[in-house]
């Protein structure tokens, strides 16, 4: 008799674990969608997953969410407004690692970073790497790090600068390729390492999307898209940034990790291990992503 596989999702009302979770529903997995806020885990619960709703820095919450699953996907929550960024990312790094220990998890899928073998001077990257860390140190898990680049979805955050003062804008070089991947794409490799269990040990497996692209690219693709075909890509001074960033509301703390994150970006210091190849790209076009995000700039 088959047993029906069973997986504990952390971040199931974010960018990738609700994702992760649908897809493993629709395989006939069991899944339990662990969250902060019980209301958005509702629609999982209507699909057929068990939700728990609790605090990602509790240990004790979180290895009794991951108790009994076949495979667990984790992940360090973005709190942006957190007054100490990094000491809120070890937080919840250690109550993770401590979890996943008292749990008995045996099979563990990460989210990290392209970049999070260097580790230091990343910025918000350096956190992952200390994460890393903190898992490979568990003994006797099976262990996959997955190590994707910037989101699509992060230009959400850029539709209201688009929209009152008529550029893109960041700190990063304007004609840098950088390599950037769908939410979906991160989320179907997931799905499909934890349904697969094809690693043993730790594994690496860093996620290119489908190419790399500037941002200068990207102002032009989004300004066709909302009709606006001559937005400009503005780069700013982390002066400059960092002063509208704080004035959104994101803490000081976080401000300065994401500065020194970009200027990595700037210096070629974030690199795939071993260039683009089939294997790290995925598929979904910037172009395939680009109506959801001017249906959302014309809904704001």
């Amino acid at each position: 008799m088959t047993t029906t596989p069973f997986f504990a999702i952390m971040g199931a009302t974010g960018n990738t674990g609700g994702k992760i979770a649908r897809r493993l529903l629709a395989s006939g997995a069991r899944v339990r969608a662990i969250g902060r806020n019980p209301q958005k885990l509702d629609v999982l619960a209507r699909a057929g997953a068990e939700v728990l709703a609790g605090d990602s820095r509790d240990p004790a919450f979180l290895a009794q969410a991951f108790r009994g699953a076949n495979g667990v996907y984790t992940l360090l929550a973005t709190d942006r407004q957190a007054p100490d960024y990094a000491a809120r990312q070890d937080e919840e790094g250690e109550a993770i690692a401590q979890a996943v220990q008292a749990s008995g998890a045996g099979r563990v899928v990460a989210l990290s970073s392209l970049g999070a073998d260097v580790h230091e001077g990343t910025g918000l990257i350096a956190g992952l790497h200390r994460q890393e860390e903190r898992l490979r140190r568990i003994a006797g898990i099976d262990l996959l790090l997955l190590r994707p680049v910037s989101f699509f979805e992060n230009f959400y955050d850029a539709l209201g600068t688009i929209k009152e003062a008529g550029m893109l804008a960041d700190t990063v070089a304007p004609d840098l390729p950088v390599p950037m991947i769908a939410a979906d794409d991160i989320a179907a490799a997931a799905a499909q390492a934890l349904l697969a269990r094809d690693w043993t040990g730790v594994a690496v497996r860093e996620l290119l999307g489908q190419r790399d692209i500037s941002h200068r690219d990207i102002a032009r693709l989004v300004g066709t898209a909302i009709g606006r075909p001559e937005l400009p890509y503005v780069q700013l001074s982390e002066a400059e940034m960092g002063e509208a960033l704080v004035g959104a509301g994101l803490s000081p703390s976080f401000v300065a990790l994401y500065l020194e994150m970009t200027r990595a970006f700037n210096e070629e210091r974030v690199a795939p291990r071993a260039g683009r190849t089939p294997g790290n790209t995925t598929p979904t076009r910037f172009e395939d992503f680009v109506p959801e995000l001017a249906a959302a700039y014309r809904r704001s």
